[in-house]
């Protein structure tokens, strides 16, 4: 009887110290609810930016992705932003996709213009760039430096062709 009651106790401190763990893991992964103000930027491509993808001005977190879409009529990807309502963000505000390393990881990077007239809830930022796409960017390069070699070769030696 007096095993069973050891057991029990420790039982419960291990569900409660899984709790704590959980409580401490759910407020550092930031996972709550929505409560700031929706924006909208259009992209030509998202190059994988998902919801609950990090917003940042500066590096510093200012909002989550909140959804991405596919406009049929323009086949834009429309990807609606919960921005912190502590920030407020003017009409000449530009959005980009950034890559946090060569590792992968996607982020929205906002760089606020100058302009006195704000974005309010539910509009649109004007001024978007799609990510790199670094595949693309070294097919370029590596193309290029082909292209160069040959235009530096004689035409009427074919051992060097």
């Amino acid at each position: 009887m007096k095993r069973s009651v050891v057991e029990t106790v420790l039982g419960g401190v291990v569900i409660v110290a899984a709790g704590m763990f959980l409580s401490y893991g759910y407020k550092k992964a930031d996972i709550g609810s929505a409560n700031g103000y929706e924006v909208t930027a259009d992209f030509t491509s998202t190059g994988g930016l998902k919801a609950g993808d990090r917003v940042q001005i500066s590096g510093v977190k200012v909002g989550v992705v909140k959804n991405v879409e596919l406009l049929p009529e323009s086949y834009l990807a429309r990807v609606h932003l919960d921005i912190d309502p502590a920030y407020k963000l003017p009409a000449d505000t530009a959005a980009m996709i950034s890559s946090e390393s060569l590792l992968g990881g996607l982020y929205m990077s906002l760089e606020p213009g100058a302009d006195e007239r704000l974005i309010e809830p539910g509009g649109r930022i004007q001024y978007t760039q799609a990510p790199q796409n670094l595949e693309q960017l070294l097919g370029k390069f590596i193309f290029s430096l082909q292209d160069e070699k040959k235009s530096n070769t004689p035409s009427g030696d074919p051992a060097i062709e």
